[in-house]
């Protein structure tokens, strides 16, 4: 077969490593474990900004000034409460679905509530992208506390991002530190380049569909155990080990197995995630300011099998990711395990939107080719002549 022959292409599984799209939003550098939003570095931000901060900056390529985020936070906080019509759809829900499942569901609504077909009015895109960041978290409270039997809470005006959603929960208002924990998690997980729900969502958008059809479809994709489900099968994986005596020996049959363990490797890091550095320095410091009898069992667990897990996997460059400790987090904060994909989700938004954003600029339908592998020229056979 010819060179030249149009048939002939280069296949990559997955279109690992394939560039889809340009961007200026976030950058990744796997081999030093780089990560920068708009040009600034994780541990800057997750130190010094917020989730809504973060989120103008990814939304919009800059830091706003003050009065950009006392109105970008006040029409964020005014737009927190959902449509009755919304929550007797969550209520109609089975009570044991699972909880990503629910929020694609009423957030793929919420475009029927909110139409916003003519995509490229800087209106409807300013709008979309605070509804959708607002009324997410309410959504996600709605299910918890219907699916408990509870009534929904109603969200609090005079409340942050992250100790709204945690009021919404269990109509308490929250430890200053437990709701700033939850905060630098959600800028830690508000973006991360072109990722699986990520690319989910500007497939989406090529076509011109609305917000809220590419934020329902990159949750769909977002509820994947390879993705945004990993969290919630990490702190399942330390509750089966159970002890600290038998974290090598389950290591061990799991890599004997040649199976997958939960929490450790990444497609871009080669080094440890600098996510998972952040978040385990922030739960060894929550941990020592609530406890009295030092780090939880879940916790003290986790950095045993991270320790043994290291010892087994760094010749192989398999380090722990972001979701290794951020599902212990979570339990901390209350959120029951198959909640933690939502709290992903609830932060992820804000990456999407503003991919979507950059997306419809200089919008290119996404159509990629194929390698066909099947029959030609195979004849039909009438029904009563097949054997």
């Amino acid at each position: 077969m010819a060179m030249n022959d149009p048939s002939v292409q280069a296949f990559s599984p997955g279109l690992a490593g394939v560039p889809a799209a340009k961007s200026k939003i976030s950058f990744v550098d796997g081999q030093t474990g780089l990560l920068e939003y708009r040009g600034i570095r994780i541990e800057e931000l997750a130190a010094h900004s917020s989730f809504m901060e973060t989120t103008y900056l990814l939304l919009y390529d800059r830091l706003p000034t003050k009065a950009e985020m006392d109105r970008f936070s006040s029409d964020v906080v005014h737009h927190r409460r959902i449509k009755y019509r919304i929550t007797d759809l969550i209520k109609c829900l089975p009570e044991h679905g699972h909880p990503m499942d629910a929020l694609q569901a009423a957030v793929a609504a919420l475009g029927m509530f909110y139409p916003a077909r003519n995509v490229l009015d800087p209106e409807v895109q300013y709008w979309s992208t605070v509804r959708l960041i607002a009324k997410v978290p309410t959504i996600i409270a709605a299910y918890y506390r219907l699916q408990r039997g509870d009534e929904q809470i109603q969200p609090r005006d005079d409340l942050d991002h992250a100790s709204n959603f945690l009021y919404m929960l269990t109509e308490t208002v929250p430890n200053p530190m437990i709701a700033k924990a939850l905060d630098t998690c959600l800028t830690l997980h508000a973006e991360h380049t072109m990722n699986a729900s990520t690319f989910s969502g500007m497939v989406t958008a090529s076509t011109l569909a609305d917000p809220y059809t590419v934020v329902s479809s990159a949750i769909g994709t977002l509820k994947g155990p390879l993705h945004g489900g990993a969290a919630q099968e990490v702190v399942e994986m330390l509750e089966a080990i159970g002890s600290r005596e038998n974290v090598r020996p389950y290591l061990e049959q799991k890599l004997a197995a040649k199976e997958k363990v939960m929490g450790f490797g990444h497609r871009i890091y080669k080094v440890k995630d600098p996510r998972a550095i952040i978040l385990q320095q922030l739960a060894r410091q929550l941990f020592a300011r609530l406890s009295r009898h030092g780090p939880s069992p879940l916790y003290a667990l986790a950095e045993e099998v991270e320790r043994v897990g290291e010892e087994l996997l760094q010749a192989k460059g398999i380090h722990a990711n972001v979701d290794f400790y951020s599902g212990v987090l979570y339990q901390t904060m209350g959120l029951d395990t198959d909640f933690f994909p939502t709290v992903f989700a609830m932060a992820r938004v804000s990456g999407w939107l503003a991919h979507w954003l950059e997306q419809i600029q200089d919008n290119r339908l996404f159509r990629p080719d194929q390698i066909y592998e099947g029959a030609h020229g195979r004849a039909y056979v009438p029904l009563n002549q097949r054997t």
